[in-house]
């Protein structure tokens, strides 16, 4: 699922292209050969920002536009219209807790799972909170949903696990929060990549600035943590 908000704390849009060789190209160029790819995308106009002759009024959104937005009065007053609506799904299974996670609205998540709302929902290509939410940076969203017991592992239609995502979208502080909860180095996306090939791609140690592609896979998982995400 690629996410045009754009921006560190942002929803990131991930690049659709084939696999591309680490040891011939340079680290960007590895990373946008990185074949971890979305079908869907989350608009503006889906999120309820759409631009119009006739501006939406709140009252107008859906559940899942107002947690997108952060709207947590006219939510909060939709939902008190059924108890089964915290985790009603939209057409793409997307329940009202994975769009405010997707779009980093904390104090939204923070709600919603105070209402009822399931932090274990899939969406129908195995969409989850904490996928989005890694995928976007949003740490103590991450961490709000790991206490929740989470599947810390959890994959969707492409096996992109949510580890995967944060080291894609050079989430620094994403990728320690997950390793801190005991995510897996070794899960494999479909393509056959592992956040520790993306680590490689992105071959630089923390500090010191340079490339050393050779160096994560002779070391193993405490490398890792000590790569710099930022080249």
């Amino acid at each position: 699922m690629a996410l045009q908000e754009c921006g560190d704390g942002g929803a990131e849009s991930l690049k659709n292209s084939s696999g591309a060789s680490v040891d011939s190209q340079s680290s960007s160029e590895a990373l946008d050969g990185f074949p971890l790819k979305h079908s869907n995308t989350l608009t503006n106009r889906q999120r309820g920002n759409e631009v119009s002759a006739l501006p939406a009024t709140l009252d107008t959104l859906s559940i899942h536009q107002l947690a997108a937005q952060g709207e947590l009065i006219q939510l909060k007053e939709h939902l008190r219209k059924g108890e089964n609506l915290v985790n009603k799904p939209d057409e793409r299974g997307f329940t009202p807790l994975i769009w405010a996670a997707a779009f980093g609205e904390i104090e939204t998540v923070r709600h919603l799972l105070e209402w009822g709302a399931d932090p274990h929902a899939l969406a129908k290509e195995r969409e989850s909170a904490l996928a989005l939410a890694s995928m976007g940076g949003y740490t103590d969203i991450v961490t709000l949903l790991l206490d929740r017991d989470v599947d810390i592992n959890t994959y969707d239609w492409n096996g992109g696990t949510p580890l995967l995502y944060a080291v894609r979208g050079n989430h620094v502080k994403c990728v320690e929060a997950l390793l801190a909860g005991g995510a897996d180095l070794t899960e494999e996306a479909d393509s056959g990549y592992t956040p520790m090939d993306l680590a490689v791609a992105l071959g630089h140690r923390k500090g010191d600035g340079e490339s050393h592609p050779e160096a994560v896979p002779e070391q193993g998982e405490e490398e890792m943590r000590h790569l710099q995400l930022n080249p």
